[in-house]
């Protein structure tokens, strides 16, 4: 779920707290640097979890519609084909969500239904729950392409409940479109039970990527000051008071993997953190690292200081 693009902004963040807090204690920094990832397992079981329980509060409201006293034959005879999506289905019954479901304690919605019901509502009030409740005909991919665009288009825009995620972890901004597009692939690709199961997928793809993210933030902040060295003369105009922090974050962090990390190419290493200056830094920041990292690689080429293992890294 968690790609490197993403652990190298978790690291990044990580680093400017510690800049900010005045910190020195790596074990202590590191310990929350992979809390804050370990959350984003959570994130996804609740944004998961939120479809299950819109279909439970509206069989909640339909059974209850239909004992009322002076019920309508409409509410006694409910068009049901909304709880009984065979997406929601699949989700409920599913083992391997429920069990993560449990073991990470989430109960997010059972405290705070209000959340699913504003959801309901905005759900039962759009064009595409009409549109979809007025067709008769029914398959299995009706059912998954309007649960996909449903999350898409009316879960994920909800900005209640963007704050919600916002005030209950702070670290959660940056992870809920990762979250999101991880939950909307899985949704496009789920299958009939009979085909296939759906599965809660792992934090990380493999141990390499969970190292990397203690490979990376060690290795950056022990040699921050050895690592600024080999940009601060490539910066003749710039005082060094006068340049972004998360910019020497992102040039220190750059650098690293040029020099300490030999199974990632060079290209890759660039690609990533102009991007990451694009999106997190000011708006010439990108152009300003480019430049330096540019500069930089290719004296580090002539002086045979890039060393790098596999083919096509450099």
């Amino acid at each position: 779920m968690v790609n490197r693009r993403h652990i190298r902004v978790k690291v990044m963040q990580s680093i400017y707290a510690m800049h900010q807090n005045g910190s020195d204690n790596l074990e202590k920094e590191e310990k929350f640097l992979y809390y804050s990832i370990d959350a984003i397992q959570d994130l996804y079981l609740i944004m998961l979890s939120s479809l299950i329980e819109i279909c439970k509060k509206e069989t909640v409201f339909l059974h209850l519609s239909s004992q009322k006293h002076l019920a309508t034959p409409q509410e006694r005879k409910p068009n049901e084909k909304f709880i009984k999506n065979a997406i929601f289905q699949i989700l409920a019954e599913n083992n391997s969500l429920s069990i993560a479901l449990e073991n990470r304690k989430i109960d997010n919605w059972t405290l705070n239904d209000d959340y699913i019901l504003l959801l309901l509502n905005d759900i039962k009030q759009s064009k595409l729950y009409q549109n979809y409740m007025g067709n008769s005909v029914n398959t299995f991919q009706e059912d998954k392409d309007f649960i996909v665009d449903l999350f898409m288009e009316v879960i994920v825009p909800n900005e209640k409940l963007y704050e919600y995620l916002e005030d209950n972890k702070l670290t959660w901004i940056d992870d809920i479109p990762v979250v999101n597009t991880e939950i909307i692939k899985q949704l496009k690709a789920i299958k009939n039970v009979e085909e296939g199961g759906f599965r809660v997928p792992k934090l990380f793809k493999d141990n390499e990527d969970k190292d990397f993210v203690r490979d990376l933030f060690r290795k950056t902040v022990l040699n921050e000051k050895e690592l600024a060295k080999e940009y601060d003369d490539k910066t003749p105009n710039w005082d060094s008071d006068r340049i972004a922090e998360i910019d020497t974050i992102i040039l220190k962090m750059a650098i690293c993997e040029f020099l300490k990390f030999p199974s990632i190419p060079v290209k890759v290493t660039l690609n990533e953190y102009l991007e990451l200056a694009k999106e997190y830094s000011t708006p010439k920041s990108s152009i300003f690292i480019n430049g330096i990292l540019d500069n930089l690689v290719k004296e580090l080429q002539t002086d045979n200081r890039i060393q790098k293992v596999g083919r096509g890294l450099m």
